[in-house]
């Protein structure tokens, strides 16, 4: 399995991140090696989502250090929130996608430019290249046939779909997902998660999920990391934690989620 490798493609070493006087993370300490797919959860307010936020590069962090496929978030020399230039930024972001809770799309697009347009602008992808990759990501989320349509015209679970091929067209080495269900109506929540799944076991990316879905983090994890007040509190391999929790703060959690 993917824990087995060594190599870290993300590693925060003591991060610290505060919002005034509230301290979000603590000395946080967090290692994912490539090609693992890992799931955070824990109560609202723990810090799940700033771990993503951070690695997205939306939310600046005070102390330690982070690393994302060997790019310091950091230059020695930097200077504003992120003590680092917005060419260094630019480069981290191109290393990773985000799927956001709401979809985020560009109403005033097609679904195909909406896949397209950061690929061709961002990496500077000839258009034709773009939209026939754009195309085939579009069939893998099982929307090929939407293409030409408007985000207004389809469900909340089909937005959603489309904002997962969005975030994959930019060849991401790392993609998060931030309680990418949790804005959905119940009964469109099974299409998003069967479109992760279906990533998580037929491609080598690096997956790092925040989500309420228990069941769904136990199929699809290498690991599940609990978070409480900042930390990890326990993690370890879905089938340990979710049967046999060793903290006590771990068990009441899931005894609350899932009954």
């Amino acid at each position: 399995m993917s824990m087995n490798q060594t190599k870290p493609i993300i590693e925060f070493s003591k991060v610290a991140k505060r919002f005034g006087a509230l301290t979000v993370l603590d000395d946080f300490d967090f290692i994912v090696t490539k090609g693992e797919k890992v799931t955070l959860i824990g109560p609202s307010g723990s810090g799940k989502s700033t771990v993503l936020r951070i690695l997205m590069t939306l939310e600046p962090f005070q102390e330690g250090t982070l690393t994302l496929a060997d790019l310091p978030y950091h230059e020695p020399d930097g200077k504003g929130p992120f003590r680092a230039s917005e060419k260094h930024l630019h480069k981290i972001r191109s290393h990773v996608g985000m799927v956001f809770q709401s979809f985020n799309l560009f109403p005033h697009m097609t679904v195909l430019r909406n896949v397209v347009e950061a690929p061709v602008r961002v990496l500077g992808l000839p258009r034709a290249e773009a939209e026939s990759r754009a195309i085939e990501l579009l069939a893998m989320v099982g929307l090929a046939d939407k293409k030409d349509h408007y985000p207004s015209q389809l469900s909340g679970g089909q937005q959603q779909r489309v904002a997962i091929a969005r975030a994959l067209a930019m060849r991401p080495r790392v993609l998060l997902f931030d309680e990418p269900t949790s804005a959905l109506d119940p009964q469109l929540v099974g299409e998003v998660l069967s479109v992760i799944r279906n990533l998580a076991s037929e491609h080598d990316l690096t997956m790092l999920l925040v989500t309420h879905e228990m069941r769904f983090a136990r199929e699809v994890s290498d690991r599940v990391c609990f978070f409480d007040k900042g930390r990890i509190c326990e993690q370890g391999r879905p089938e340990d934690i979710f049967a046999a929790p060793q903290q006590d703060r771990t068990r009441q959690f899931l005894e609350s989620v899932i009954g």
